[in-house]
């Protein structure tokens, strides 16, 4: 049973802000529902979504309106029903918020713009601590978690030099380069940001307790999974693209040719981001995976010091990085591009491929035909030229 006290809250208040604050609050508790039921992902939430139902009209559908949905299973509808009648909206909302864990959908001016734009961005992020601001670069450092002594120095130094220049260190806290990165940050004084493959509330691997206390203090702990989650294989790949989704620039630091670190990579030139690599000897399994990457363009770490000057971090505008404020709009730009082939695409396509806004996309398109990049061949419709 629901428990709602907002109709008479509203009609004892006068205070319009006060009534918005305590709507958008019951509408969250649905997102919350929605988002904690076993076997129902970010694929399935989107059909139930269909028609645009939000998360309480969604909590409202009976069984016979849930049974005219398409694409979903009998066990996806009997979850469904199931999870309403052992679920306490409010209650399981303000255990949420005691537990110190924030619950952030798309909705909230807190969600990450970055994230926002990329495909099958998460619907939500669990978050202990904080989220990295917008407006500070953020650099991801990813690698192998059987990592040499060489590949974890490296990680740790050149973190800790982006930490100390302002920058925000993002990782996934996996044994290994994850894990040297994150030190390396807090050693340069710095944030840094660890994304789960698990629920937030679950430090993994166990022997990073310590690592993860300090992130939770000095950064944040994100997942797009509930709390109590535990982690299982397949949610680690998936978590990849929010590691590059909120971050500017991607690192890799020794991978296989077989690699998670390699999804990230992929992940972040699908979103337009540029991808730096520790190169190393053709013999070294260590290295196949970054190697393999300078051969598809990634740019070639030499040193950290070679690094940072690549990104023109200055001691005057610490935490800024003139290179990247300068090249944005030309990164946001190679992403609709990539959106388009020589096959008319439609503006509404381009929005979905690209994860971008109607005026974003319009914008972006109107500079491309400007350079001659790009044709409207009839209304709304465009090729590359």
């Amino acid at each position: 049973m629901r428990q709602y006290v907002t109709a008479v809250w509203i009609k004892n208040s006068g205070n319009r802000h006060e009534k918005g604050v305590k709507m958008k609050t019951e509408k969250i508790k649905f997102e919350y529902w929605l988002n904690c039921i076993p076997g129902i992902g970010i694929q399935k939430r989107k059909i139930l979504s269909a028609d645009g139902r939000d998360a309480e009209a969604i909590y409202e559908m009976t069984e016979k309106e849930l049974a005219t949905v398409p694409f979903l299973t009998e066990k996806d509808k009997r979850q469904i029903v199931r999870s309403k009648k052992g679920w306490n909206l409010d209650g399981e909302y303000e255990k949420l918020k005691r537990s110190g864990i924030s619950f952030v959908t798309k909705a909230s001016a807190n969600y990450p713009e970055r994230l926002k734009r990329i495909a099958n961005a998460p619907d939500a992020l669990y978050v202990k601590g904080k989220l990295p601001q917008e407006t500070v670069l953020s650099v991801a450092i990813v690698g192998a978690r059987c990592c040499s002594q060489y590949g974890r120095a490296f990680a740790g130094e050149i973190a800790e030099r982006l930490a100390d220049a302002g920058v925000f260190v993002i990782s996934g806290m996996a044994r290994g380069i994850d894990s040297c990165s994150h030190t390396g940050a807090l050693r340069g004084g710095g944030k840094t940001f660890a994304v789960l493959g698990c629920g937030v509330d679950i430090c993994y691997p166990p022997e990073n307790q310590k690592l993860y206390e300090t992130i939770e203090k000095q950064g944040g702990i994100i997942s797009e999974y509930p709390p109590k989650t535990a982690p299982i294989g397949g949610f680690f790949p998936a978590r990849n693209r929010i590691i590059s989704g909120i971050s500017d620039i991607v690192v890799v630091i020794e991978a296989r040719e077989k690699s998670g670190s390699l999804i990230t990579a992929d992940f972040a030139m699908e979103q337009g981001k540029d991808v730096y690599t520790l190169p190393g000897r053709v013999t070294d399994s260590l290295s196949g995976g970054c190697n393999r990457l300078i051969k598809q363009g990634a740019g070639i770490i030499l040193s950290a010091e070679d690094f940072l000057k690549d990104l023109e971090i200055e001691a005057e505008s610490k935490g800024k990085v003139e290179k990247f404020k300068k090249n944005l709009l030309e990164k946001q730009e190679m992403v609709v591009y990539s959106g388009l082939d020589f096959q008319p695409r439609s503006l509404d396509e381009i929005m979905t491929r690209t994860g971008m806004t109607l005026s974003e996309v319009s914008g972006i398109l109107m500079e491309l035909q400007q350079k001659g990049n790009i044709k409207e061949i009839f209304k709304n419709y465009y090729v590359r030229s």
